[in-house]
């Protein structure tokens, strides 16, 4: 109703102009190939979750009519096919209107060597059986299909950079985070303090074992005075047609037990973690913390500790900040909630370090009256209103909390 709307306000130009918009979202369509039926069937087809970073905030492409971006991707090597066709596209008559550079936006980002011919693609599906993981294996785990009613092998990989064809491979590999990842750049992967961790999945084709890429994440170590590394995690994508299945916690935990065998390690963070990745961690980290002793069943009623803090830093890399969040969720997967004490108790517990910034800023804000003109100092006070950071206090906890049920969910189906 809303589009009729608009187009019945436009002109006729308009009109015609508006027939020749894409969502770029849904126009381009992408595949990690294992067989060349895969080519032709739809359901290997998964699209872009965003494209703004080529082709705008509104996601669209002016000038086309039945636009098709394909970027089709061998499944171990990712070598690349790419393609683009439409049924129609503007012409001189428009007034001079020029439509998008389509295809111009994905050769930025895609490097040299791609093919756009779909005979040559498929030849070189016939080198996959050449394609090996890089790197050194870190983990074999397995995960059950229900709908082949058997087990996949999944391997994961620690490399870096100067590992033979690794730098190419990760340039088609990057590619998928433009797609997938909201804020994504492109890493300079000439810093050798750049690590990078690959998941691979072992298949059978024609009696032979091939690997096919999952997912990775890239982790870049920071320098701790007076001799520490901080290893900070900077990209993590597992694959669409991966995703689900539990892959990315694997890697996280992998990752983590990589990290904990390295003396120079002081701990782990994350650069702008998203909400799915602070889930994920959460959930690793409270299945690698819950049978240490400091958070032992009787120890949790007694509250957060240095015990705690230190023997999650020693053991498993975790700071102080993310410890804190492990001891609540596991303190709250033992205290009975039916019970208005231990309830009042825990609550009062988390709201206590949920209100720690407030104070600060209360505190801040105390220094600043002092020197305010009273205009400006009816406008703070206006800013403090107690109600107010009670109820958004009690929201913040309400939206923890349900954080910290999915979590000991999770954990209840291990």
């Amino acid at each position: 109703m809303q589009q009729c709307t608009e187009m019945a306000g436009m002109n006729p130009m308009e009109k015609k102009l508006a027939e020749y918009k894409c969502d770029t979202n849904e126009a381009i369509s992408l595949k990690l190939v294992r067989f060349a039926d895969d080519l032709e069937d739809e359901s290997t087809t998964f699209h872009p979750e965003y494209s703004h970073q080529l082709y705008g905030d509104d996601e669209v492409a002016f000038g086309y009519k039945g636009l098709q971006i394909q970027l089709y991707y061998s499944a171990g090597n990712l070598s690349t096919l790419f393609k683009v066709k439409y049924s129609a596209r503007v012409t001189e008559k428009f007034d001079c209107v020029e439509p998008d550079d389509v295809e111009g936006k994905i050769r930025e980002i895609i490097p040299a060597g791609f093919s756009c011919n779909t005979d040559d693609f498929t030849s070189l599906l016939e080198k996959e059986t050449n394609f090996k993981p890089f790197g050194t294996l870190l983990h074999t785990y397995n995960v059950h299909n229900v709908e082949e009613g058997e087990d996949f092998t999944y391997q994961i990989h620690k490399v870096d950079v100067s590992c033979p064809g690794f730098r190419e491979y990760h340039k088609r590999l990057q590619t998928f985070l433009m797609w997938f990842i909201e804020t994504a750049s492109f890493i300079d992967v000439d810093d050798d303090r750049w690590d990078f961790f690959l998941v691979f999945e072992k298949y059978n084709k024609d009696g032979e074992t091939l690997f096919a890429t999952v997912g990775y994440m890239t982790v870049y170590n920071y320098y701790v005075y007076p001799d520490k590394t901080r290893p900070r995690v900077s990209q993590m994508l597992i694959l669409p047609p991966f995703q689900g299945e539990g892959h990315g916690a694997q890697l996280l935990e992998a990752v983590h037990m990589f990290y904990c065998n390295l003396h120079k390690v002081q701990d782990i963070t994350a650069e702008d973690p998203s909400e799915s990745y602070v889930k994920l961690r959460d959930y690793v980290l409270v299945k690698l913390c819950q049978t240490l002793p400091s958070f032992s069943i009787d120890k949790l009623p007694l509250g957060f500790s240095d015990d705690m803090a230190t023997e999650a830093r020693e053991k498993f890399k975790i700071n102080k900040k993310h410890a804190r969040r492990v001891y609540e969720i596991l303190r709250l997967r033992v205290t009975d909630m039916s019970d208005e004490t231990k309830a009042r108790d825990y609550r009062l517990e988390v709201k206590k370090r949920l209100f720690a910034p407030t104070k600060k800023n209360q505190r801040e804000m105390t220094k600043m009256m002092k020197c305010l003109r009273p205009e400006e100092l009816a406008s703070h006070i206006s800013q403090m209103d107690t109600t107010l950071q009670q109820e958004e206090l009690e929201k913040s906890y309400q939206e923890v909390l349900a954080e910290y049920r999915r979590v000991i969910e999770r954990l209840a189906q291990v």
